[in-house]
């Protein structure tokens, strides 16, 4: 059984971590599937998705992490092209990824205790994001 769902995001860009643990959770439970996996996107170039432990010292950390990796003060040959000033946003969103692979079993996610599963908008200005959200099983 396959069950597609999408999840409609307000994001305010710049390293914004939106925790979507419930609502990915809400979904299998209306699917129905007890044994499979759910598969997220995230879709567009400047965001992606991963987990975490949603806690402020951690998304700080994590914040923190991509401004050394990626800082958004550089000269990014993005700008030569576009010169919309996100050249950093989408090198953050290609090291993150846009995707995520779930496991299900007995119709819940297996996920650590601490594990949540977050969206991250790096764009320079407010965003709405869409994650597909695709639950595979029986």
């Amino acid at each position: 059984m396959v069950k597609n769902y999408s999840l409609g995001l307000s994001t305010k860009g710049f390293c914004h971590v939106l925790n979507i643990t419930g609502q990915v959770r809400d979904y299998v439970v209306e699917s129905g599937v007890s044994a499979g996996v759910v598969t997220l996107f995230v879709m567009g170039s400047t965001a992606g998705i991963t987990t975490l432990e949603y806690e402020p010292g951690c998304v700080k950390d994590f914040e923190e992490l991509f401004n050394k990796l990626a800082p958004p003060t550089l000269d990014y040959h993005h700008e030569q092209t576009w010169h919309d000033g996100n050249g950093f946003s989408h090198v953050r969103a290609s090291l993150l990824k846009p995707s995520l692979v779930v496991p299900l079993e007995v119709g819940k996610l297996k996920l650590g205790t601490w594990q949540q599963i977050v969206v991250v908008d790096f764009d320079n200005h407010q965003r709405s994001r869409e994650v597909a959200v695709q639950v595979m099983g029986e």
